[in-house]
């Protein structure tokens, strides 16, 4: 009998489940699914997914350094205890706001695709899309690259000050957390077969479990060339020579020459005006400016009135995500390459004229618009200091740990970002030698009245933009502080059209995190939504607000990984 009633059982167990928000605490103060408060501070904050890198960032405050030399210093320890969401292999991208100027910087850390690898080599070997892992997928690493160009550009104190704590913790070891203890396990079986990777990662035959100590010498090794010969010793010196030697012996195409080419880009942010706040994001190759676009679509709707647990406001949003990211599909790629409509893609014109097309039920399929007729998985980190300096910062491998590439004694493994692309000819995101690929890595940052707001991160994938998105209508409808704005249980779409070829045809897939009621599901799925339970997708977030009444910061970090908000 027990046998035969389990199934009605675990359905109504989940049916009360997500019928009441969850909560493992009563809270005295705040939303009862804030997980903490914010933290506040005058001095300096900083926001990272791994509370070591958060403790560097404030070491680096206060012996003198500023929010740039913080975020270096702090990304350069996350590559050590987080490599399953970046390291030196990958690429990175930054928007800093300039306390001194109090103006507006983005930077493109990116890399691009090996110069001797052809759209015929792929066709030659059969494939129809690159493989995510081995050889073929690895692009030039720029966040070597990136580091070195905030540092002359912003930053305060010599690049082997802010390195040593990363050296340090490299060579003495860390204690490995629950979370990436879980990530690293999960690598190990895809990635251990490579050359190398077992050498760096699995010295005992096996990942870290958690509570352990983990070495890396072969980083510490990377890191002290990095502060002794600078970039150079990464793009012209001994690492690449390493890289070029490696990629030949695995058969792969990425070269010396590859990386001696390779340059950073400094370029415009773009912002779109949302209800008073200006929302802040770089231009493609990156997804950013689809928070752009679905902020631009919920702009015409009174999401308040709707209420945040309410089938209305998630279905509104849900087809406004599937909207923008149709557009992302067709348009976002090198600007390089070919022309992206940016200007056109965010306007409120195209916004008013796409919002004709949100319905009451859940649309299957979804065509990209034609803006031109208007004129006929990632760490994230952000840093503030006393100088009202603040740093919105990203960096990824990709795929967790990345391709698998792992030059022996080096300690990092390459990313394998060139899966991004596709192999079908003519389209904007197509793959091309010294071509950068479609990114899913964004940094956000919003303002008010021209002064800076927030500076504000979510990792994972195509959970980004929703949830950049997500975080300014949690704060400027929903009325949410920092803290529960990334607290707040989250919706997440996945199934649109792709920039690597993939079309929509069914609608997707909505998953909602556990706080959303079942009668907000219930009535999703009337309306044609295909619900679906989601583990590890919703991103991971940290925040910095600044508050110009006292002249102080407020730091929130996500309650779903190991993040650490702390100020001083």
């Amino acid at each position: 009998m027990w046998t035969r009633s389990r199934p009605l059982l675990a359905s109504l167990v989940l049916t009360l489940s997500c019928a009441i928000p969850a909560s493992a605490f009563d809270r005295v103060t705040g939303a009862p699914f804030a997980s903490r408060s914010p933290v506040y501070a005058e001095q300096g904050m900083a926001a990272t997914s791994q509370p070591l890198a958060t403790q560097v960032a404030l070491d680096i405050l206060q012996s003198g350094g500023n929010a740039i030399d913080a975020a270096i210093a702090a990304n350069a320890v996350l590559g050590l205890v987080e490599p399953t969401g970046c390291g030196i292999g990958g690429d990175l991208f930054a928007i800093v706001w300039d306390g001194e100027t109090q103006t507006l910087h983005g930077l493109n850390a990116s890399g691009r695709s090996p110069k001797s690898l052809t759209l015929d080599t792929f066709n030659e070997m059969g494939l129809e899309r690159i493989p995510p892992y081995g050889p073929l997928p690895v692009s030039v690493p720029g966040a070597v690259d990136g580091w070195f160009e905030l540092s002359e550009r912003f930053g305060k104190l010599p690049m082997s000050q802010v390195l040593k704590p990363a050296i340090d913790y490299a060579e003495r070891g860390f204690i490995v957390s629950d979370l990436i203890a879980y990530y690293l396990e999960r690598s190990a079986p895809r990635l251990g077969k490579y050359d190398g990777f077992a050498e760096t990662f699995m010295p005992d035959g096996r990942m870290p479990a958690a509570g352990e100590r983990f070495r890396n010498p072969g980083l510490a090794y990377s890191y002290k060339l990095l502060a002794r010969e600078g970039r150079d010793a990464f793009y012209r010196g001994e690492i690449a020579r390493r890289i070029d030697e490696y990629m030949k012996a695995q058969g792969g195409y990425l070269s010396y020459d590859d990386l001696a080419s390779h340059r950073s880009e400094w370029v415009d942010p773009v912002s779109v005006d949302y209800r008073g706040v200006t929302l802040w994001e770089l231009p493609p190759p990156g997804q950013g400016i689809a928070a752009l676009q679905i902020l631009k679509l919920l702009e015409g709707y009174d999401l308040a009135a709707m209420g945040r647990d309410s089938a209305e406001f998630v279905h509104t949003f849900v087809e406004a995500k599937k909207l923008a990211f149709a557009d992302r599909a067709k348009f976002y790629a090198d600007p390089a390459f070919v022309e992206v409509p940016v200007a056109e893609l965010i306007s409120t014109e195209y916004a008013e004229a796409r919002r004709s097309e949100i319905g009451p039920t859940a649309a299957k399929a979804v065509e990209p618009g034609n803006p031109a007729l208007l004129h006929g998985d990632t760490i994230y980190l952000t840093t503030a200091d006393r100088y009202g300096n603040m740093v919105s910062l990203i960096q990824s491998n990709y795929r967790g740990m990345g391709s698998g590439m792992t030059p022996p004694g080096l300690g990092f493994v390459l990313q394998d970002r060139g899966e991004l692309f596709t192999l079908t000819p003519g389209e904007a995101n197509t793959y091309a030698p010294g071509k950068r690929p479609f990114h899913t890595i964004i940094p956000a940052f919003a303002t008010r009245e021209g002064k800076p707001w927030l500076s504000f991160g979510v990792m994972g994938g195509a959970t980004q933009p929703q949830a950049h998105a997500q975080i300014i209508i949690n704060m400027v409808d929903f009325g949410m502080n920092l803290q529960e704005a990334g607290d707040a249980p989250r919706i997440l779409h996945t199934g649109s059209s792709q920039p690597t070829g993939e079309v929509m045809r069914d609608g997707g897939v909505v998953s909602l995190e556990s706080g959303f009621s079942y009668h907000t599901r219930r009535q999703l799925m009337k309306r044609g939504h295909v619900m679906q339970e989601n583990l590890g997708g919703y991103g991971g977030y940290q925040a910095i607000e600044f508050n110009p009444a006292t002249n102080s910061y407020i730091g929130a970090s996500e309650s779903r990984k190991d993040g650490q908000a702390a100020g001083y």
